[in-house]
């Protein structure tokens, strides 16, 4: 049996000196007004830093001084992470994040040189995420609702909240992340569409499709029991405020259950299947790019799998040796 690594906390129980924590705080800072960067990406790659000065540190190199940094240390920065455990995945969000300090440091003068660009980036594995194939993405959204009469007033709430949720992930094909920042008012229910503020802050609107339109309107109905008073979110926990990443995917795994499903899915796994069966129904590759907010054709094409009976299909349709002439 394949062993389980515990996660991976590398260089985080030591203290930050002054100095590297202001050089730190200057970058968030650049990363906000002049990126755009989310707050999640800020958080993230707030935590990246602090690993590497806690690393730096030990070689008698500081953030503080941008000039005892070069491309040996980030090497060895990403080469402690791969033999500490660290996924590939998470080596290269880390790597970005130096290279992006590095660039901040060039751009206001205080290096010359981006030696960081220089460290290649780990070999990624690709794993497609796991989908739903059509049946059963009707079952998560429709299953769970036949029941809803014999629940309480409270769970009926929730419910609602719930397939509003996987409605639009699926409908519409949103991130987490972008779902769970919406507003009341960033849905526009008249026109079928919801603004969305994806990567980068790129703002783009949505379709929904008949069955979110009608979960939402369901959902909004429910929300005055749940919402604190004020709350703009459009998806709310128990307690009232804005619906956190951790208990959407609790949720979500509890709808798997209560439809019956063999697994539990992911909320990435429902923008997957939307991509999947668009694809599979004969939507081209830029169309899906567009509604999923991708900034390359590439990302695209990674995300997204089209099966071998379509491809099938578009070169026999398409190709003008794919059959014999008459």
């Amino acid at each position: 049996m394949k062993k389980t690594r515990a996660p991976i906390r590398v260089f985080l129980d030591e203290e930050l000196a002054a100095g590297e924590v202001e050089a730190i705080d200057a970058f968030l800072q650049w990363l906000d007004i002049q990126k755009g960067a989310s707050a999640a990406t800020r958080r993230a790659y707030g935590t990246d830093l602090r690993q590497f000065a806690q690393f730096l540190s030990r070689r008698g190199c500081a953030l503080a001084d941008p000039g005892s940094i070069g491309r040996r240390d980030v090497e060895s920065f990403v080469a402690e992470l791969f033999r500490a455990g660290e996924a590939k995945s998470s080596l290269a969000r880390k790597l970005a994040a130096v290279r992006t300090l590095f660039r901040f440091w060039v751009r206001t003068g205080l290096l010359e040189d981006n030696s960081a660009a220089r460290v290649p980036n780990p070999r990624q594995e690709q794993h497609a995420p796991r989908l739903l194939n059509v049946d059963e993405t009707f079952s998560l959204l429709d299953e769970p609702g036949k029941a809803a009469a014999a629940i309480s007033p409270g769970e009926h709430h929730l419910l609602c909240r719930d397939l509003a949720l996987a409605e639009l992930l699926y409908g519409s094909g949103l991130r987490i992340s972008e779902a769970l920042q919406l507003d009341v008012d960033d849905v526009r229910s008249d026109e079928q569409v919801v603004r969305v503020i994806g990567k980068g802050n790129k703002e783009r609107l949505a379709p929904m499709s008949d069955t979110s339109v009608r979960a939402l309107a369901a959902w909004l109905a429910e929300r005055p029991a749940v919402a604190d008073p004020g709350e703009s979110a459009l998806f709310v926990g128990a307690r009232g405020h804005r619906l956190n990443r951790r208990e959407a995917a609790r949720r979500l795994g509890l709808l798997c259950r209560k439809a019956g499903l063999d697994r539990t899915i992911s909320p990435h796994a429902l923008r997957h299947s939307f991509a999947t069966h668009l694809l599979d129904a004969g939507a081209d590759l830029r169309s899906v790019q567009e509604l999923l907010g991708h900034r390359r054709l590439s990302t695209t094409q990674r995300y997204t799998q089209v099966s071998l009976d379509r491809l099938m299909r578009v070169y026999d349709a398409a190709h003008p040796r794919a059959h014999e002439k008459k």
